[in-house]
């Protein structure tokens, strides 16, 4: 690396050459003292018109899948670049097939290093295959760049802000691999009552009574029959499940995460989720989890909109294991928000007291509950949850690790 000594040192054999009337050092200096200003302006110039590149091949996979890679720099002059370093900074959980990721400052990062030499106009490029084997919320970049004079005194770097998203969903199975029924998972199917007249789905007409809402009087039919004739509606029924996810894997916060269990009750939830939404219900999600780097809780009120689903597993791929309140006390806070007909599905990889308290409670003010649990070690009392739908999930697929 160049500095001011480079200079000193210069001066000092031309004064030392002339001294001892050597030639040989006197033309050493002059060469010194004149390619310094030439890598100087050539470092000057080296990262112009310089662009770097990444693609994905797909930037929202499931857990299981392999995302292609390209990438791509590009030297747009004529000067050739003697050396250039791409430094990519990319998530320790999205390595590379065949490309360990260099160290970083961060345990939960590190840098994607490509090197190349390019000519005028010249570019490189590189292809990678990503397993992507854990959920997450992934950026990829910013990427620092680096490059400088052929002579190796000089070096520029400069940091392509630019970024990418890769969203890996978590895995989604069928009912009967949690050993869940598959037709009817939080059996609420057969007892729900909430009939309503879909105006979207008009049948025909019958003479008026005195119940009848006057907005749906059939006034051209009422003038054809000299009696008043109201509209007829076919019935619908709504179902809604709101998901409280529970990221608590122990009862105490100060216990810690077990990872796997974790990683257990998410895909749980995305694998109902996705049966809800399969089966035209409003679901929606409530967490204790937080969104990364944010305290921003997780809350997505149902809807049974064409995207709906994807935002349910975007938030769940997202989903940190910091507890931001008990499970217990969200349930309290946010069900008084929530529509009445609504079933409240809790899962949950541990099953407390104050947890089923508070599920009692609210199933004896006239909530529809029902707990899914992963918890080996809780045996339900079917006496105490009475009118609490209880399912006991067992997950029957083997992870990859």
């Amino acid at each position: 690396m160049f500095n001011d000594s480079w200079l000193r040192f210069a001066a000092l054999m031309i004064i030392i050459g002339a001294a001892i009337q050597s030639n040989a050092m006197i033309v050493l200096a002059a060469l010194l003292v004149t390619v310094i200003p030439v890598a100087w302006a050539w470092n000057r110039v080296a990262l112009w018109r310089v662009s770097y590149e990444r693609t994905l091949s797909e930037q929202r996979v499931f857990v299981g899948e392999t995302v292609e890679l390209a990438t791509r720099v590009n030297n747009r002059k004529l000067l050739p670049l003697a050396w250039i370093k791409i430094d990519d900074r990319f998530p320790s959980a999205l390595t590379p097939e065949k490309k360990p990721l260099a160290p970083s400052y961060s345990p939960s990062s590190g840098f994607l290093s490509q090197r190349a030499a390019l000519g005028g106009f010249e570019r490189a490029r590189w292809n990678y295959r990503i397993p992507c084997n854990q959920r997450g919320f992934y950026i990829l970049g910013p990427a620092q760049i680096k490059s400088g004079d052929l002579f190796g005194l000089f070096e520029r770097t400069w940091v392509n802000p630019h970024t990418d998203r890769l969203i890996v969903y978590p895995r989604i199975t069928s009912m009967e691999d949690w050993d869940l029924p598959p037709k009817d998972p939080l059996g609420d199917a057969k007892s729900r009552v909430p009939i309503f007249a879909d105006p979207t789905r008009p049948r025909g007409v019958r003479d008026y009574r005195h119940d009848d809402a006057p907005k749906h009087i059939h006034w051209r039919a009422t003038a054809r029959r000299g009696n008043l004739q109201v509209k007829v509606y076919d019935p619908t029924i709504s179902y809604q499940w709101v998901l409280f996810i529970n990221v608590a894997t122990f009862k105490y916060a100060w216990q810690g995460t077990d990872p796997e269990l974790l990683e257990r009750v998410i895909s749980l939830a995305a694998s109902i989720a996705y049966f809800g939404a399969e089966h035209k219900y409003a679901v929606g999600l409530i967490a204790n989890g937080t969104w990364p780097e944010s305290d921003q809780r997780l809350k997505i009120l149902p809807s049974r909109a064409p995207d709906h689903l994807r935002h349910i597993l975007e938030a769940l791929a997202a989903i940190t294991a910091f507890v931001t309140t008990p499970i217990e006390r969200l349930m309290q806070h946010e069900t008084v928000n929530l529509a009445w007909g609504a079933t409240l599905v809790v899962i949950t990889g541990v099953v407390t007291d104050s947890l089923l308290a508070e599920m009692i409670r609210l199933r004896r003010a006239g909530r529809r509950m029902a707990l899914i649990s992963l918890d080996e070690n809780w045996t339900p009392n079917e006496s105490d949850l009475e009118g609490i739908v209880v399912r006991q999930a067992k997950s029957k697929v083997k992870r990859k690790k």
